[in-house]
C-alpha cells in the first residue's frame, strides 16, 4: 500500500517488438486505475517513449533508479529506469532475443520487489515466448519462469478471466496426448480449491465452480473414456463434502453456455484448449490472465504480442486496462483479508 492507502502495483511494458509499450502507454493516458491504485512503471525509459510515440499520448513521469526513491502522494508516474532495453537497437514485429532477455530480467526485478513487499501486485503487457526463450529463459512457458523467480515449488496456476466467468486448468502447456495421463485426483482437487480461494479473493463469496468433463459427453457412462467415473467424480464429492460449491463432471459442450448464463462464477477445465476457446471467443479483447497460487499475483491481458500491427497506432488497450484493473481490485482484496 503507498502512503495514501491504495494498493501499488507494477506495471512492465511487455515485449519492445510488439504491441505491450503502445497499450500501456495507452492505458496510462486514460487513468484506468487512478482512483483505485497507484502503479510505478519498471522497465526501460526508452521503451516507454517508444511506446508514447507509437500510441501519440504522453503522460507526465519521472525516472528513478530505484523503487526506494519514489514518495506518494505524487502527480507523475514514477519510472524505474533498468536502462536494459534501447529500443532502436532491434526490429520491431519480429521475436528478437534482447527484447526477450529484457523482458525476463525486467520481470524477475518485479517479482523480486514484490517479494519484499515493497510491490502489492504486477501487471505486464504481452510477451512472447519465443523471445524470452532465445533470450536465454529456457522455461515451458511464463509461469514456469515465474515460480523459478519466486523460489516457488508448490502448486500454480492460470486463471483467464472474461466478463461473463473466469476458468482454470487442470492441465496447462503439454500436448493433448499426455493430458490424461496428467489429470490425477490430488491435481484437480489442489486446483479447485486454488479456484475456490482466488474466486472468493475477488468477491465470489461463495464461489460457484463447474468442473469439465475431460471426454466427449462426460465420457457417456464410461463408453467414451472412464476418467469422470474414476478421477473427476469422485474427486468433486470429496471438494463438496469440504464444503466448496462445486459441480462436475459437466460436458465441455455445455459447461460454458450454462457459465455464460450465470450459474458458474468459474469454470475448471481440463486442457488448455477446452476452455481458452470459449474465452477467447466471448472476450477476446477483453481476457485477462492472473497467475495464482504464487508467492506473489501477477496479471496480464489474454492477447498476445500482434507483429503484424505494431507501430501502426491502433492496438486496443482495453486488455491491459481490464488486466490493471483487476490487479488493482485483486491487491484490495487480499489487503481487506489480512
Amino acid at each position: 500500500m503507498t502512503a495514501d492507502g491504495l494498493p501499488l502495483i507494477g506495471l512492465m511494458l511487455g515485449d519492445a517488438c510488439g504491441i505491450g509499450p503502445e497499450v500501456a502507454v495507452k492505458a496510462m493516458a486514460s487513468g484506468a486505475v487512478h482512483d483505485r491504485a497507484r502503479v510505478v512503471i519498471v522497465g526501460d525509459v526508452r521503451v516507454l517513449k517508444q511506446g508514447m510515440r507509437d500510441a501519440g499520448l504522453r503522460f507526465d513521469y519521472d525516472v528513478y533508479t530505484t523503487l526506494d526513491e519514489v514518495t506518494w502522494p505524487r502527480r507523475t508516474v514514477p519510472v524505474v529506469n533498468l536502462g536494459n532495453m534501447d529500443p532502436d537497437q532491434i526490429e520491431r514485429g519480429k521475436v528478437s532475443p534482447e527484447s526477450g532477455l529484457a523482458c525476463g530480467e525486467t520481470l524477475k526485478h518485479l517479482i523480486g520487489l514484490a517479494a519484499k513487499g515493497a510491490l502489492d501486485i504486477i501487471c505486464y503487457a504481452s510477451l512472447n515466448k519465443a523471445a524470452l526463450h532465445r533470450g536465454g529463459w529456457h522455461f515451458p512457458d511464463e509461469a514456469h519462469m515465474f515460480a523459478d523467480f519466486a523460489g516457488h515449488d508448490g502448486l500454480f496456476g492460470e486463471m483467464n478471466v472474461i466478463p461473463e466467468f473466469s476458468t482454470f486448468r487442470v492441465t496447462s502447456h503439454v500436448a493433448l496426448r499426455d493430458v490424461p495421463d496428467t489429470i490425477t485426483p490430488d491435481r484437480l482437487t489442489v486446483v479447485v480449491r486454488l479456484a475456490d480461494r482466488t474466486l472468493r479473493s475477488m468477491g465470489k463469496r461463495p464461489a460457484r465452480l463447474g468442473v469439465a468433463a475431460l471426454n466427449p459427453h462426460a465420457g457417456e457412462q464410461g463408453l467414451f473414456g472412464d476418467e469422470e467415473i474414476r478421477i473427476i467424480r469422485p474427486a468433486v464429492e470429496r471438494l463438496q463434502a469440504e464444503g466448496i460449491r462445486v459441480a462436475g463432471p459437466i460436458p465441455s459442450d455445455t459447461i460454458f453456455l450454462r457459465a455464460k448464463r450465470g450459474e458458474f462464477d468459474g469454470v475448471v477445465m481440463m486442457y488448455h484448449d477446452q476452455g481458452q476457446i470459449a474465452t477467447k471467443l466471448l472476450g477476446f479483447g477483453k481476457g485477462v490472465t492472473v497467475h495464482v497460487g504464487l508467492p506473489v499475483t501477477l496479471t496480464t491481458p489474454a492477447h498476445g504480442t500482434a507483429f503484424d500491427i505494431v507501430g501502426r497506432g491502433i492496438a486496443d488497450p482495453g486488455g491491459i486496462e481490464y488486466a490493471l484493473r483487476l490487479a488493482a481490485r485483486l491487491a484490495a482484496n487480499t489487503e481487506s483479508d489480512a
